[in-house]
C-alpha cells in the first residue's frame, strides 16, 4: 500500500471536497503517494493499463455502493489491492470490511496491517453483486429512494406511487430454487461464502411491502422483511419480459432466462475488521 489511486463521487453520500481532501491529508501524514484523484463519473474508472502506467498497488474507492459495485467489476481481473471507504448511503460493502470506522480510521488501519481478503459475489451476464441484488416490480422503490436523497420532492410522490402499483401490479418467477414456484413483488439475492441466500417477498403480506419502500427511503433495504428464505447455487429468471434488477443499487434490466451464479473474487480487498479477514 504505496502508491495509490483515489476513485471518488461527488454525487454520493458523503463524498465532499472536505472529505476527500481529509483522505489526501491522510495518505501525507502515513508517507503514502497518492498518485491519482479522479472524479466518477465525469471520469473514466481507471483499466489495468492505466494503473500500471502509474505503477499503483492500490486502488482507494470512495463513494456510494453503487460506485463502488461499478468500479469492482471493471476491475474484475485487476490482481492488486482495493481499499473501501465509506460515502455514501449504506456503504454496505465498507461496513462488511471495516465495521463502522471512519474513513480515517480505515486508511490508517489498513496502512498499518494491511490484510486482504476475498469476498463472495452474485453474478448474471457482465454484472456483478457484492452485497445483495433486489429483482423484481419492487426495485422500482430506489427511483423513490433516488428522488428522497436528492430532495426532488415534486417527483418523490409521483415516483412512489409508481412503485407502489408497480409492486402490487407485477411479479417476478424464478426456476432452480427450491419452494419458489410463484410470483413475488420482490427477490433479495445475498452472496454468501457457500453459495447465496434467496429469499421472496409475496405482495399478499402488505405490510411487508410498505416495510420495503420504508425501508428503501430510510437507506436501509436489506433490513426489509421477509417472506421465505432458501439457499441456492444458481437460478433463473423466467416468463417473457425482462425485469428491473438492483446490483449493490444500481438499476439493471434483466432479460428473461438470465441465469444468476455465484462466485469468489480474487484476494483483493483490504479489510481491517477482524471478523472480516
Amino acid at each position: 500500500m504505496d502508491r495509490l489511486w483515489l476513485i471518488s463521487n461527488a454525487q454520493s453520500g458523503s463524498t465532499s471536497d472536505s472529505g476527500c481532501a481529509a483522505i489526501e491529508a491522510i495518505c501525507h501524514e502515513r508517507g503514502l503517494d497518492l498518485v491519482r484523484h479522479s472524479g466518477f463519473p465525469d471520469e473514466d474508472i481507471p483499466d489495468e493499463a492505466d494503473l500500471a502506467a502509474e505503477r499503483i498497488d492500490t486502488v482507494v474507492l470512495f463513494a456510494g455502493d453503487g460506485t463502488i459495485n461499478a468500479c469492482l467489476c471493471a476491475l474484475a481481473n485487476w490482481q492488486g489491492a482495493i481499499l473501501i471507504l465509506p460515502g455514501g448511503t449504506m456503504n454496505l460493502l465498507a461496513k462488511a470490511l471495516h465495521g463502522d470506522r471512519e474513513p480515517a480510521e480505515i486508511v490508517h488501519a489498513a496502512h498499518a496491517a494491511p490484510v486482504r481478503v476475498a469476498r463472495p459475489y452474485i453474478e448474471a451476464g457482465s454484472s456483478r453483486a457484492f452485497v445483495a441484488v433486489i429483482l423484481g416490480p419492487a426495485a422500482h422503490w430506489a427511483e423513490v429512494r433516488e428522488a428522497a436523497r436528492k430532495g426532488v420532492y415534486n417527483r418523490l410522490f409521483r415516483f412512489a406511487v409508481r412503485a407502489w402499483r408497480r409492486t402490487f401490479g407485477q411479479a417476478v418467477r424464478v426456476t432452480g430454487v427450491a419452494g419458489m414456484q410463484r410470483g413475488y413483488q420482490a427477490i433479495f439475492v445475498s452472496p454468501e461464502e457457500t453459495g447465496m441466500t434467496v429469499t421472496a417477498v409475496d405482495a399478499r403480506d402488505w405490510r411487508t411491502i410498505l416495510d420495503l419502500g420504508w425501508e428503501w427511503l430510510r437507506g436501509d433495504w436489506v433490513a426489509a422483511r421477509a417472506v421465505k428464505e432458501r439457499p441456492a447455487k444458481s437460478f433463473r429468471t423466467s416468463g417473457k419480459r425482462p425485469v428491473l434488477a438492483l446490483f449493490d443499487g444500481e438499476s439493471i434490466t434483466i432479460e428473461p432466462g438470465t441465469r444468476f451464479t455465484c462466485g469468489r473474487s480474487a484476494k483483493v480487498f483490504l479489510a481491517t475488521r477482524p471478523e472480516a479477514a
